[in-house]
């Protein structure tokens, strides 16, 4: 197989890795087997070619082997709303709080997450502030997907290998394969997915990944104003898969009688105020965020098969914000983790 040495030059002369090389080399990252030098340089080796679909999908293939997998009962329209970050934005938790929103659509969400990173609150930070226990089991997690419709996966309790590439990154302090590995790693193994990216180049790489990877119905979306989401300021680029076709397509949510807003509305400082931002949205006050919340739990509505289309999806979603289910579905969640 492949040393490192080879790959190295490989990569310093702008040749891609091949699938089987890729696979050995980030088992050899993630079991700690390849020292902490070698990990950072061949991390910078791949940032710097560009990584290819295959070095990716061989890549999160590796870490779906070692993570800690949740059993689901009923795997027919499970879905994952987990983005990459790293957009900037600083907006408040969009995917979470359209999570609650797709599961009284009677969707199944695999919720997968982990805390701020390069946001002013991630996923976990904000579900804890809403009294969310996260410490559960990944039996537990099952449980939770199962009876209520929604659980939430945090990272560290199911992807325990990344403590060897941890502190390399942290040191490393710039992007690499590993921050667009994450929504590619769902533990629940969701084969349907709505997955914000942070730049436009990743919407036609993931959803290609995505299909070598397996998956059924999936959207990739970046909104032209640089957000991770399908955004309420313009146009959003879109790359869906579905029975194996890839369609790129652009979404202007005036076309589905939505106003443009300013990206500045959905800002928020910390989890608490995003905390507040997710009660008013699901207490459906008309707001730029609510807004925003709808079109993104839509497209995953469609996405989960609970909807024909993406037009009927965002209309599903509007349903469930005004008669209350999203909201007691984020109830249901605090009760049933706090009861464990």
């Amino acid at each position: 197989m492949i040393t490192i040495q080879a790959a190295l030059n490989r990569l310093i002369d702008n040749n891609e890795l091949f699938y089987d090389e890729m696979l050995y080399l980030m088992r050899q990252i993630m079991t700690g087997e390849m020292s902490p030098v070698q990990t950072a340089a061949l991390l910078i080796g791949l940032r710097t070619k560009v990584e290819s679909v295959s070095e990716i999908a061989a890549s999160a293939t590796v870490m779906r082997e070692l993570s800690t997998k949740v059993n689901v009962q009923d795997r027919s329209h499970l879905i994952d709303t987990c983005g990459t970050g790293g957009d900037g934005a600083h907006t408040f938790n969009i995917s979470t709080c359209a999570a609650f929103v797709v599961a009284a659509a009677g969707a199944k969400v695999a919720k997968h997450g982990g805390r701020s990173v390069s946001s002013s609150s991630g996923s976990a930070d904000v579900l804890e502030a809403f009294g969310i226990n996260l410490n559960l089991s990944a039996e537990q997690v099952g449980r939770s997907i199962d009876e209520i419709g929604l659980g939430f996966m945090f990272a560290p309790n199911h992807h325990s290998a990344m403590k060897y590439v941890a502190p390399i990154r942290r040191e490393l302090g710039v992007r690499t394969i590993f921050n667009i590995l994450g929504p590619l790693t769902n533990p629940a193994g969701a084969e349907n997915q709505l997955m914000g990216v942070f730049h436009p180049d990743l919407v036609g790489i993931q959803v290609r990944v995505l299909k070598q990877l397996g998956s059924k119905h999936v959207l990739i979306v970046h909104g032209k104003d640089g957000m991770d989401e399908i955004s309420i300021s313009g146009p959003t680029l879109i790359a869906e898969l579905k029975d194996g076709q890839i369609n790129e397509f652009e979404f202007d949510p005036r076309d589905y009688g939505f106003e443009l807003a300013d990206i500045k509305t959905l800002h928020a400082n910390d989890a608490q105020q995003s905390k507040h931002i997710i009660e008013q949205v699901l207490a459906n006050q008309a707001s730029p965020c609510r807004d925003i919340v709808q079109l993104n739990a839509g497209a995953a509505i469609y996405a989960a098969g609970k909807a024909e289309s993406l037009a009927e999806g965002i209309k599903r979603a509007g349903q469930v914000l005004a008669d209350g289910s999203a909201r007691a579905k984020l109830d249901a969640l605090v009760q049933f983790t706090q009861s464990i």
